[in-house]
């Protein structure tokens, strides 16, 4: 789960009960992540989850959004995922530990992308 430092921006280092390991900095249950940073998040229920609690994501500009479901794989809703799609941000939806892994490798590639990980106990 590791980049090129070359690429900068946050990585994650690894799990820690139901919450992910930023860099060596901090522990947060979830995550909203750009190419360039990393907020601890208290996120709505992936049911209703929409364009206004992803804002910081999208105002970074991704290419696509990785959305880490929880313990398991939870189809975001159609309605985001459709509105993301309009303005040209793809939607990645996978459980928070394979979107944490794909996050790395992404940002190793050098891609610009936004994660929203919810906790690993969602």
């Amino acid at each position: 789960m590791q980049a090129d430092a070359q690429t900068g921006g946050p990585i994650v280092r690894g799990f820690v009960g139901s919450g992910f390991r930023v860099d060596d900095e901090h522990v947060a249950r979830a995550l909203l992540m750009t190419h360039e940073t990393s907020v601890e998040w208290t996120p709505p229920a992936l049911s209703v989850l929409g364009e206004d609690a992803l804002q910081l994501l999208i105002d970074a500009d991704p290419e696509f959004i990785l959305i880490g479901t929880g313990a398991t794989l939870v189809r975001p809703p159609v309605a985001l995922v459709s509105a993301l799609e309009d303005r040209g941000i793809g939607v990645e939806a996978m459980d928070s530990r394979a979107a944490a892994r794909a996050w790395g490798v992404l940002r190793g590639e050098g891609r610009v992308i936004g994660a929203a990980l919810y906790p690993l106990d969602a």
